[in-house]
C-alpha cells in the first residue's frame, strides 16, 4: 500500500459568499421537497394496485398437474406450473473450453489494478479554511477498468485502458418447463448464479494458468502484476443434461399462449409474470410477492420522508447562515431547525400518504391525517407550556 497527504488552503468564505451558497442550496431543497410529494403519493397508488393485482391473480390462477402436455383448454388462462428446467443445448465458451447445460453462463473477467482511496477532513487554521486529503493506493482485482488518469498521482499508479478479454453472459435461446417455453421476461428472472469449479480443468491456452476456480493470464498468479487477468465462470438455472449437481426446478405463474408462458394482464393494469427457483405452490408465490410489495412500499416511504426532510433542511438553512458568526446562537438555531424539519417532514409525509390512500381506503386516510395534524399541534403545544413553567 502506498499513501500520501495533501493540504489545500482556501480563504474563509465571507458572509455574502456563504449566503450565495445557501441560496443555491435552497433551490436544490425546493426541488427535492417537491419530488418527495410525487414519490410518496405515487408509491401508495402503486402499492394498492400491485396488491389488488396479486389478489386477483391468486383468485384465478390454475395449477397444472401434467406439465408435459399443453392443454388448449387453458389458453389465455393464468396458470401455475412447476418442473425441472430444460434447454435445447449446452452453453459453451470455446476460448476456455467451458460447457454447461444451464439457462445462463457468465464469464467474469477481472484485472489486477491500482485503486485510489481518499479521505478528507476540513478544519480552520489562522482564519483560513483547510482541507486535508489522505490518498492511499492499493492493487486489487476489479471487474471494471479503473481509470488512473484522474488519480492525484498517476505516476507509478497507471492502469491499462482496457481489458484484453471481455466479460459476457450467454443465455439459452429456448428454455422450457415441461412442455411450456418461457418468455424472455421469465428467463431474465433466473439469476441464481453459482461459481463454476475449474479444479478439474486443464490449462486451455499456453499463456493461461488454471488455479482453483480461476483461469489466470499471468506470468505468476501468486504474485500478480498490474494488468494481469483472472477469469471465473458462473452459471444459473441448471438444466437437464448436466453431469454435476442437481437440476434446478422452477415454479412459474404466467398466461398460457399456445405452448408459451407470457405475461398476464390484470384488471388493475399490472403484468403478472412470476418465476421462483424451486418447487413452490401458487399460494407460496403470491405470499412472497405480497411481502416483497410491502417491503418495497416501506422502503419508498422512507426514501420519500428522507427527501422531504433534506429538502426542508436545505430551504431553512438560510436562518443558520444568518447567525453562524455567533457559536452559541448558531448551535441553538441548528438544533431548532432540525427539530422543525423533522416534525414538518413527518407530518407532511403522513398527509401525503393519507391523500394517496383516500381513493382506496378513506377510513385509513382519515386516521393518518389525524395523526399528522396531531404531531403539528403537539409540537406547537410544547412551546407555551415551557413558558408557563
Amino acid at each position: 500500500m502506498r499513501e500520501h497527504t495533501t493540504v489545500k488552503t482556501e480563504p474563509k468564505a465571507g458572509f455574502l459568499e456563504r449566503l450565495s451558497d445557501t441560496a443555491g442550496g435552497m433551490g436544490i431543497g425546493l426541488i427535492t421537497f417537491c419530488l418527495s410529494f410525487y414519490l410518496l403519493f405515487t408509491n401508495e397508488g402503486r402499492a394498492v394496485q400491485t396488491a389488488a393485482s396479486l389478489e386477483e391473480g391468486l383468485s384465478v390462477v390454475f395449477t397444472i398437474g401434467n406439465i408435459q402436455r399443453v392443454d388448449p383448454m387453458n389458453e389465455a388462462k393464468l396458470v401455475h406450473v412447476s418442473g425441472v428446467l430444460q434447454t435445447s443445448a449446452p452453453l459453451f465458451d470455446p476460448n476456455y473450453g467451458v460447457s454447461v447445460s444451464c439457462v445462463k453462463l457468465k464469464r467474469q473477467v477481472e484485472m489486477y489494478q491500482w485503486v485510489e482511496h481518499e479521505e478528507s477532513k476540513d478544519y480552520e487554521e489562522n482564519g483560513e479554511k483547510k482541507t486535508e486529503t489522505r490518498y492511499t493506493y492499493n492493487t486489487e482485482w476489479r471487474s471494471e477498468v479503473v481509470s488512473s488518469r484522474h488519480f492525484d498521482r498517476e505516476i507509478a499508479h497507471r492502469n491499462p485502458s482496457a481489458m484484453a478479454v471481455e466479460s459476457f453472459t450467454a443465455v439459452a435461446s429456448d428454455v422450457q418447463v415441461g412442455g411450456y417455453y418461457l418468455s424472455k421476461g421469465l428467463v431474465e428472472k433466473i439469476d441464481n448464479f453459482k461459481q463454476l469449479s475449474l479444479t478439474q480443468k486443464g490449462n486451455p491456452q499456453a499463456d493461461v494458468i488454471t488455479e482453483g476456480n480461476y483461469f489466470y493470464h499471468s506470468a505468476n498468479h501468486r504474485n500478480p502484476e498490474v494488468g494481469d487477468l483472472r477469469i471465473s465462470f458462473w452459471y444459473a438455472g441448471v438444466s437437464m443434461g448436466n453431469s454435476f449437481g442437481s437440476v434446478d426446478m422452477a415454479s412459474v405463474i404466467a398466461r398460457q399462449r399456445g405452448v408459451e408462458l407470457v405475461p398476464y394482464k390484470t384488471k388493475s393494469g399490472d403484468q403478472l409474470e412470476l418465476l421462483y427457483i424451486g418447487s413452490h405452490t401458487a399460494e407460496e408465490i403470491f405470499h412472497a410477492e405480497h411481502q416483497s410489495n410491502v417491503m418495497k412500499t416501506w422502503m419508498l416511504r422512507g426514501a420519500g420522508w428522507f427527501m422531504m426532510f433534506m429538502g426542508i433542511s436545505l430551504m431553512m438553512k438560510i436562518f443558520y447562515t444568518l447567525v453562524d458568526w455567533f457559536p452559541i446562537v448558531r448551535d441553538l438555531v441548528n438544533l431548532g431547525l432540525k427539530l422543525f424539519a423533522l416534525c414538518l417532514s413527518s407530518s407532511l409525509s403522513l398527509l401525503t400518504i393519507a391523500a394517496g390512500w383516500f381513493f382506496y381506503r378513506p377510513l385509513l386516510s382519515l386516521l393518518l391525517s389525524t395523526v399528522a395534524i396531531g404531531i403539528i399541534f403537539l409540537a406547537r403545544s410544547r412551546v407555551p407550556s415551557k413558558k408557563h413553567q
